[in-house]
């Protein structure tokens, strides 16, 4: 991963904001690097990280593939098809095409990671801009939020150079305490 954000998409309304959702679904926006990840890994790890057979209690929580072009909407389907069969219900995933994104307030980017105080004081990150546009900051909310183990997070300890050796130890102690959401591909 290199970038995310969250924000709302998928609807018609315009200037869309928490307390305004419309017709829009929450949604997290990847950007990523396709020499390290492809679509149909993400789509993998979409398929294993939640079950996608539990019908959304409204459009606002759905479950849902916003494709950005036909090749991954065509992609998406095929995923979808084939990871029914792990499921024995039948999925309740939407797929379209993308419209455009609307980025959710600063507080609810990177949720997981702010709640960490400490290394966000170490890091000298605030909320705003900082947070969407870090991909360190991605990378640790996701670590923070148990999507990843210790051993991948050690194994970047190159790419951290931002990180002190006692915010690494506090990341290594928090993904021990974070409830394992990490699967296999």
């Amino acid at each position: 991963m290199v970038l995310t954000r969250v924000g709302f998409t998928g609807g018609t309304t315009d200037n869309v904001n928490y307390r305004n959702v419309g017709d829009h679904t929450e949604a997290v926006e990847l950007e990523y690097d396709p020499s390290v990840t492809d679509y149909r890994q993400l789509l993998a790890m979409f398929w294993a990280g939640h079950d996608p057979t539990v019908p959304g209690y409204s459009r606002q929580y759905m479950s849902a593939v916003f494709a950005h072009d036909d090749e991954q909407l065509c992609l998406a389907k095929e995923s979808m098809a084939a990871a029914q069969g792990n499921f024995k219900k039948e999925i309740n995933t939407e797929i379209v095409l993308a419209g455009p994104f609307y980025q959710a307030e600063d507080y609810h980017q990177k949720y997981i990671l702010q709640k960490h105080q400490q290394l966000m004081k170490s890091l000298k990150m605030t909320r705003g801009q900082l947070l969407v546009s870090s991909s360190l900051a991605a990378r640790l909310n996701g670590y923070l939020g148990g999507y990843g183990t210790k051993e991948n997070f050690l194994a970047e300890k190159k790419t951290v150079s931002e990180l002190s050796t006692e915010d690494i130890d506090y990341v290594v102690e928090a993904i021990g305490e974070a409830p394992s959401r990490a699967c296999s591909l």
